[in-house]
Formats: C-alpha cells, sequence, structure tokens
C-alpha cells in the first residue's frame, strides 16, 4: 500500500511538473508576439527617420520627415498593437473568414460576397486624391514592414490568436483600408431591415392604423399614408406567418440587429457660451463593445499639424479627433440610403427580371468561398439593376418576398468610386470650419452627421451620398418597392447642398443625439427612422441649465445617467397603481408589487449602477411591451424586443386609439391598459425574483448592466474567456446620455453590449487640457497590461490628457520605437 501510494505521489507530481512545463512553453510562445516598444529598426518603405514615442498610456506619437513616412508610422503602430483584429475585419471585408474559422461563418462569407464590398473597394482606389493613395500605399508599407519583422524575428505569428488559427496574412494593400470603411457601413446600417420589419407588420396587424404605433416616427414629422404591403406585393398576405429559424448571431458577423445598428452623442459650444472663451466639443460614439475595442487612440505630426483622436485600426484616418485649429466629430445621421427591391422574374425564363423596359437577364458571377476543412463552395452571384440579389434568409426577405420574386438592394456604400477616405484625409488637414465643410462633399458611406469647431466658429453637416428619390415613389422607402416600377427607383444623388447644414447657430450650442435634425416632406426628408427620440430631450435641458459651459460640464453631460424616458413614462404606465394597493402580507405578490412602486415613487429616474430601482423600471418596461404586442404580432413580437418609449406613450396617450393594444384579443373579457401594467408589474418582479432574489432594496443595476467586452473569437472558449473577456459593472441605459445599450434577449436581457468605446472632449482655449479615452487599452494582446489599463478609467468617466505636446509624450513615454529607413 506504501508503495502505491509513493508511485501515485510521484505520478501527481510529474503530472504537475508537466503542466507546469507546458503552460511556461505556452507563456513564452504566445509572449513572442508582445510588442517591444523601445528599439531601433532599419526598414523598407520610408525616406526619413520614424519615431514613435509611446506616452504613459501606450498612445503613439508618430513623428515623421513627411506625411507619408508618419502614414507609414501609424500602419507599423497598429499591426504592432492590432494585427489580429486588422486581418479579421480584412477577412469579413472580403467574405473569406471560412478559410479560417470553418463552416462556422459560410453565411457571413456569402452575403459578403454578393455585397462585393471589397472589389468596390480595390475599384474605389483610383477615386482618391493623389494625396489620400500616397498615404495609403504608405499605411500599407508600415503594416508591411511588421509583418515582415515578425517573420525574420520568430515574433510569435504576430499575435496569439494566430497559433490558434493558423493562416497565412498577405501584405496589406490600400483597398484593405477602404474596405474597413465599407465594412463599417455594414455595421451602421439599418435600413434594410427596417424596411423588411414594417413590411412584416403590415402583414400581421389587422389594422393598418397600428401601424404607426409600433412603427412611429419620430415626433414632429408627419407622412401621407402608405399603401399595405399585400396590396403591393398581392402574393406576399400567405407569407404573413412564415417564419425562418432563428440562427445565433455570430459575434463575426458585421450584421446588426437595428437596435445596434449605431448611435452616438456629440455637441458644441461657441466661444459666447464658454466659459473659457474658446469653443468646446464632447464626441462619444456608439459601437458594439469588445475586446480589443474597435478603437485606437493616437497622434500623427503632419505637414499641416500635429492631429489626435480615435483611429479604426487598419484605417490610416484620425475619424475622430482634432488638430490645433479644428475638432471634428461624428455621430450616425440614420440617412435613409439603403431600399429593398422586389423584382419580378421572367416566368419564362427565371434568368431574367422585369424593368420598366422589359426583362433584363441578370448579371451573374461565380464565385468561390474555401472552407477550411471542408469542400469549397461555388456561389453565383446575381445583379438587378437596382443592386445585388440577396438570400431570404438575409434580414428574413423570404417573409416578405412573394413566390417569382427576390430582393435586391440599393446602397449608397455599393458605390465603386468611393471617395470617403479622401473626405476623412482632407478633414484631418483642415484648419476651418468652412474647409472642414467642403471636404465632406467627398463622403460616399457611412452617413454621419459631421459635428465641427474652429477657434471661432460650431458648425454640424450631415456628410454621405444622399439618394434621390421619385416625389411618388410607392412606399417612400419605408418598406420595399417594386422594382420594375420606374417612379421606385433612384434618379441619382442629391446635390450635397441638400443636405442638412447648421453653422454658427444663434444660440451658441448645437448636438446631435442621432436624433431627428430636419422635418423635411418626402423626398428631402433625409430620414423616417432616427436613432434617438429621448436622449436629447435629456441632453437640451443639461445644455439650457447653463449659461456659459466648460469643459468639465460637458464631461458631466457625456457620464449623465439620468433617464428622461423613466421620468415621462412612469407616471402614465403606473398612473392608477400609485399608492392604491390594499394591506397584503409580506411573502405575497402583491406585497412585493407594492414595494416596487414604493421605490419607483421615490426614484429621481438615475440609472445609476448601485441602485435597485433602475433594474425594476428596465424589467417593467420589457414585460410590458410583450404584454402589449405578444398577442398582436405572435412571433414577430421577438423582433421588438427593445421597449420602443414613443409606441409606449402612444399606447398609454391613446394617441389615435393606440390604447386597443392594452386589450387580448384572445380573451373575452376587455382589458384596460392599468391591468397590463399590473400584469407586467407582476412579470418583471417574477423575473427578478428568480434571477435575483426577493430583496428588491438589495438589487444592483450594474449586476444585470455588466458591459460585456467579449473577445470575438476566444470569448466563448472555456478558461480563455476569463482572461480575453472584459466585464464591468455600468450605469446608464438604452435611453440616457451615458448610453448602455441592453442586449435585449436571452437569459441576460440587460447586459451592456453597446455604447460610448471612445470618449473625448476639446477645449480650444487651451488645447492641450483636452481628454480622451478608449472602453480597453491599446494593446490586442491579452497578455499585454496594455490590454486592458484603461478599462477601469473607462468605467470611472475618467480620461486621459489628449494632448499634441510631444514633450509630454516622451516625459514618461513607455517607449520610444525609431524606424530608420534602409540604406539605398
Amino acid at each position: 500500500m506504501a508503495l502505491i501510494f509513493k508511485w501515485l505521489l510521484r505520478l501527481t507530481g510529474g503530472a504537475i511538473v508537466l503542466a507546469l512545463i507546458a503552460v511556461l512553453v505556452l507563456y513564452f510562445l504566445l509572449s513572442r508576439s508582445l510588442p517591444d516598444y523601445d528599439k531601433r529598426l532599419t526598414v523598407a518603405g520610408t525616406s526619413t527617420p520614424v519615431e514613435i514615442v509611446r506616452d504613459n498610456a501606450n498612445v503613439p506619437h508618430i513623428f515623421g520627415g513627411n506625411d507619408a513616412d508618419t502614414f507609414f508610422g501609424l500602419g507599423y503602430a497598429h499591426a504592432q498593437d492590432r494585427l489580429w483584429q486588422m486581418v479579421t475585419l480584412r477577412r469579413t471585408a472580403q467574405g473569406r473568414l471560412s478559410e479560417v474559422f470553418g463552416a462556422r461563418t459560410i453565411e457571413i462569407d456569402k452575403l459578403m460576397r454578393r455585397f462585393g464590398l471589397y472589389d468596390l473597394a480595390r475599384r474605389s482606389v483610383a477615386a482618391q486624391d493623389a494625396a489620400t493613395q500616397e498615404a495609403l500605399t504608405a499605411y500599407a508599407a508600415g503594416v508591411n514592414a511588421r509583418l515582415a519583422e515578425i517573420n525574420q524575428e520568430a515574433l510569435g505569428r504576430g499575435a496569439p490568436e494566430m497559433f490558434l488559427f493558423n493562416a497565412p496574412v498577405a501584405p496589406w494593400q490600400p483597398a484593405d483600408s477602404i474596405a474597413i470603411i465599407k465594412l463599417m457601413a455594414v455595421q451602421l446600417s439599418s435600413h434594410l431591415e427596417n424596411e423588411v420589419l414594417y413590411a412584416r407588420a403590415s402583414l400581421e396587424l389587422d389594422d393598418e392604423a397600428r401601424l404607426a404605433d409600433i412603427m412611429p416616427l419620430a415626433p414632429g414629422s408627419g407622412i401621407a399614408a402608405l399603401p399595405d404591403y399585400a396590396t403591393l406585393m398581392p402574393g406576399a398576405r400567405a407569407l404573413r406567418h412564415a417564419s425562418l429559424p432563428a440562427r445565433p448571431r455570430d459575434p463575426l458577423s458585421p450584421f446588426h440587429k437595428r437596435a445596434f445598428a449605431g448611435a452616438s452623442n456629440a455637441w458644441a459650444a461657441a466661444p459666447a457660451r464658454s466659459a473659457s472663451g474658446g469653443t468646446l466639443l464632447a464626441n462619444d460614439p456608439h459601437l458594439g463593445f469588445s475586446a480589443p475595442s474597435i478603437w485606437y487612440l493616437a497622434r500623427l505630426q503632419l505637414d499641416s499639424g500635429g492631429v489626435i483622436g480615435g483611429t479604426i485600426p487598419g484605417v490610416p484616418v484620425v475619424m475622430t479627433g482634432r488638430s490645433h485649429d479644428l475638432g471634428w466629430a461624428i455621430t450616425s445621421s440614420y440617412m435613409d440610403d439603403q431600399d429593398v427591391f422586389i423584382e419580378k422574374l421572367n416566368p419564362d425564363n427565371p434568368s431574367e427580371y422585369l424593368t420598366p423596359e422589359g426583362h433584363k437577364p441578370f448579371r451573374t458571377e461565380r464565385s468561390i468561398i474555401r472552407i477550411k476543412d471542408a469542400d469549397p463552395v461555388t456561389l453565383t452571384l446575381r445583379w438587378s439593376d437596382n443592386g445585388p440579389i440577396l438570400p431570404g434568409s438575409h434580414y428574413d426577405l423570404a417573409t416578405i418576398t412573394p413566390p417569382g420574386h427576390v430582393a435586391a438592394l440599393s446602397w449608397t456604400a455599393l458605390s465603386d468610386a468611393d471617395t470617403t477616405m479622401s473626405a476623412g484625409m482632407s478633414i484631418m488637414h483642415a484648419k476651418t470650419v468652412e474647409t472642414a465643410l467642403d471636404a465632406g462633399r467627398l463622403y460616399v458611406a457611412p452617413s454621419q452627421n459631421l459635428t465641427l469647431v474652429d477657434q471661432d466658429t460650431i458648425a454640424m453637416k450631415t456628410v454621405g451620398a444622399m439618394p434621390r428619390r421619385n416625389a411618388r415613389h410607392d412606399t417612400q422607402g419605408r418598406m420595399p418597392a417594386r422594382g420594375w416600377i420606374r417612379q421606385n427607383r433612384w434618379q441619382g444623388i442629391s446635390p450635397y447642398s441638400a443636405n442638412p447644414e447648421f453653422v454658427a447657430p444663434a444660440g451658441g450650442v448645437l448636438g446631435n443625439t442621432n436624433n431627428k435634425t430636419v422635418d423635411r416632406p418626402f423626398p428631402l426628408h433625409v430620414s423616417f427612422l432616427w436613432g434617438d427620440t429621448q436622449r436629447v430631450y435629456r441632453w437640451r435641458k443639461l445644455m439650457q441649465n447653463r449659461e456659459v459651459h466648460t469643459r468639465d460640464s460637458f464631461i458631466e453631460a457625456q457620464l449623465d445617467t439620468v433617464s428622461f424616458t423613466a421620468r415621462s413614462l412612469l407616471p402614465l404606465i403606473g398612473a392608477d397603481l400609485w399608492f392604491t394597493g390594499e394591506a397584503a402580507p409580506d411573502g405575497t405578490p402583491e406585497r412585493q408589487r407594492q414595494r416596487a412602486l414604493d421605490l419607483l415613487s421615490e426614484w429621481n429616474g438615475e440609472m445609476n449602477e448601485h441602485l435597485p430601482e433602475p433594474l425594476i423600471y428596465a424589467a417593467w418596461l420589457r414585460a410590458l411591451q410583450d404584454r402589449l404586442t405578444r398577442d398582436d404580432l405572435g412571433p414577430l413580437a421577438h423582433e421588438f424586443s427593445h421597449p420602443d418609449p414613443v409606441f409606449i406613450e402612444r399606447v398609454y396617450r391613446d394617441i389615435d386609439g393606440a390604447s386597443a393594444w392594452c386589450d387580448v384579443r384572445q380573451s373575452t373579457r376587455v382589458e384596460s391598459c392599468t391591468d397590463i401594467s399590473r400584469m407586467a408589474l407582476d412579470d418583471a418582479l417574477v423575473w427578478i425574483n428568480e434571477t435575483y432574489g426577493t430583496a428588491l432594496e438589495s438589487l444592483r443595476w450594474g449586476d444585470a448592466h455588466q458591459a460585456t467586452h467579449d473577445h470575438q473569437v476566444l470569448g466563448e472558449v472555456p478558461v480563455l474567456r476569463y482572461f480575453v473577456n472584459i466585464r464591468q459593472s455600468t450605469s446608464g441605459g438604452d435611453h440616457t446620455l451615458l448610453r448602455g445599450r441592453t442586449k435585449g434577449t436571452g437569459p441576460d436581457p440587460f447586459q451592456n453590449v453597446h455604447g460610448a468605446g471612445y470618449r473625448g472632449v476639446y477645449d480650444f482655449a487651451d488645447p492641450d487640457s483636452s481628454v480622451f479615452i478608449v472602453s480597453t487599452g491599446q494593446s490586442g494582446h491579452f497578455l499585454s497590461r496594455y490590454y486592458d489599463d484603461m478599462a477601469q478609467l473607462w468605467r470611472r468617466g475618467e480620461y486621459i490628457p489628449m494632448s499634441l505636446d510631444p514633450e509630454l509624450a516622451r516625459a514618461a513615454a513607455v517607449g520610444i520605437t525609431v524606424l530608420e529607413p534602409l540604406a539605398r
């Protein structure tokens, strides 16, 4: 027995030693790709030495002898810190993810091939101005210099993910950077899905008047009545109960549900409204959270001066930031730049479709998708005059496409002369608002609201190509239209002067929270779909509360967590419930309801992570939305997983008979809106009790509203996910200025999955007092101390200095890299 024990002890000890050796070997291999920021390197592709000074937050300050060499340095720095992210973004745009990830991503690749974004990006290179082409070439050379260094010095394949998903990395090309901007247009688009959803709701609802409730226009706008979808597409009524199997969304997919299509905040103050006497600008663009963040901070020394701000790895442009003279900010404009067209097939020849001039053959092309560990798939791509033909599975297009028809997409991002990159370059070099506004005419997609400040002036302009539509368009772009009707087709692009513009407003303050910016009739309407109807009211109050603003008051607004929505909706939905319940013993549903109502009655609407009321409120609204829509919409109610405040307000104010949603059609009695409010609150409390326990006072909103900065590939791998995912308790919510968009579905519906990955506030009275932050860190390497070093600062609402002073950067530099040109 003693002998057996001795050998078991030896075997256990040996296993532990072997495990430790394996961990050490793995760590050695993975750590080989950790960048060395303090070195001198001889590289091909530069004409002058390039100095990359990494400040104490690892923000690179890049100094080249000319613009081309500075962009070379940015390409090198991006590849040092975010190579895996860059390569993955490029593969996504190319439709080549399956070469690395196998059959898991085949549907993503099929869709991206149908869009043809990468081919369009390649053709767009020639459309750029000479300076932009030079910058793109130099940037690509900088990326490739890092790739050559990795190969020559065996630097762990450049990123730890490369060991798990080993595939050759092709040299970087100028088209790759343009393709990533087009990929951002995919992520920020929502009109396609919205059109399909509008048509599906039109088919599902017996009363067409209820469409104005469930898919409301932004308050203050008006529209003539549209025909119901079944009238336009007679065969569509039979599809009303059709549904496609739900597929879980792959984290690598660029196709987001409309609730996550994009959002942002930006506001500016003129010198007359600034305590310091200089202009002020704040910006926090909102995208899906990930680890690492999509944003990367950088400072570039250009011939026109220094620029600093947020970049996207793979793109040699400061997308949001400032120079010494100019600040620029971006918010999603929600311009309606997509239209779905239903094409009628020739019954005698399905390779043809009907046009205003008669039948015409589709343009076709074959594309081969290579799949890891599987046979390749050959795809036949088709285009009509209106755009690429999309599969019925994309946003459930099959549910609104009658037999004998297919769906095509017109979209401004499908341009082969896309000069958005040149616009970004020109804005970085601009010295005045006027010059930057002029540069915006080159912007194509994704459309943005560009907020600008110089030393004296503030302005906002919607940039991006705006489709020109016929005033007699069947559906006005709100739902799919018949592609063979001439009046439905696009008539080109509207002139840049038609895009909304606001320069030097009389009040001295302007801003955008993705709210409706203009109230113009179709076809100059810009959009019927806007990203915000709530945050703008809170923003307006904060701006009007002060005669003059400061950098700190702009920060305060950026971090504000008071929900205008909660303050306005709770008195409506609880109007007949407050303080009306009879005495009830502990442990009963009635007593729990009274406790919840007591808490909410004394709440000021602050979505603070440490409070219980935000969770009770959010759960109540979610249950209420479901109660109101489930019996009328059936399975389609799943598409409305986020409560719409305008819809709920219409119902509870009974606008145009909207209180009809409160009656459960399948029951014999007529339910009132008060009944539905009470039942929804009980539903919410049951869910809370089952999930978090019955002690309402000890609930924390932050426990449910955790920000999920997850690694797109490794985030679900057991054990490893604890090292690569970043989770944080956060304040805010769907409708606060500190916006934390909730997931809306699944067992954790209130997880914070979409918000401000970048925040910046710029004061032009003292430009070097400007501040910025990203949500994770600069490095994409999970073993780096810079992988998540900014995460807690971001969560606490803190910032880091945003200075153009090179001596400040050098004073506490974590490393200085010098790239010497190769001797000729």
